[in-house]
């Protein structure tokens, strides 16, 4: 479980394709202190530390995983946001990130106000997820708060510090981003659909 508190960004060095899967090797500043079947958050998918080697650590995304998130958009240079599991002894900064992306999203805006960023988002309200005014969101793993919630479609503001340590500031109109939904709203949404 996370929290959507990014701890780091990554670096992507390798990327090997083998058979539906793709392995990625990531450098960054905390790889020392990884350990080999650590589960870590990138771009809001919860990935499983395979290999690692001096400041380089690989994962493996399955076929599914590529198919429902932007991880396959992923290639060498490409910035992800990293996050390590939540301890069960610290504060909970964000909200409940199960690093189970829903779907993916399109950037369709961004504008400059004075110092933050105001992100508007599009996605596929056929697949069932839904939004509400000032509810959480994870986009590519950073917690978030919704606004001008519509069904199809909502935006975030963007505040400095999130903007240059996570990889917001490298976003742009048509890009894709990974979505995970509020888990208590899934849930109520269930129960009220009752399927």
């Amino acid at each position: 479980m996370f929290t959507g508190i990014i701890e780091t960004i990554g670096k992507v060095v390798d990327v090997n394709r083998e058979g539906e899967n793709t392995h990625y090797g990531i450098v960054c500043d905390i790889t020392p202190e990884l350990k080999v079947d650590q589960s870590i958050s990138h771009n809001g998918v919860c990935l499983t530390v395979t290999k690692i080697e001096d400041n380089k650590y690989w994962v493996t995304a399955i076929k599914e995983t590529l198919n429902k998130s932007n991880l396959g958009k992923l290639k060498q240079g490409s910035i992800v946001n990293l996050e390590r599991s939540m301890l069960n002894n610290g504060r909970f900064d964000g909200h409940i990130v199960q690093g189970h992306v829903d779907q993916t999203g399109i950037c369709k805006s961004i504008k400059e106000e004075n110092g933050s960023w105001l992100f508007g988002f599009e996605y596929d309200p056929t697949q069932g997820n839904l939004t509400v005014e000032k509810g959480s969101i994870a986009i590519n793993g950073v917690s978030l708060t919704c606004f001008n919630s519509e069904e199809s479609s909502f935006r975030v503001a963007i505040i400095p510090y999130t903007y240059e340590h996570t990889n917001f500031h490298q976003l742009k109109v048509g890009d894709t981003v990974n979505l995970e939904f509020d888990i208590i709203g899934k849930y109520v949404s269930k129960l009220i659909r009752g399927n």
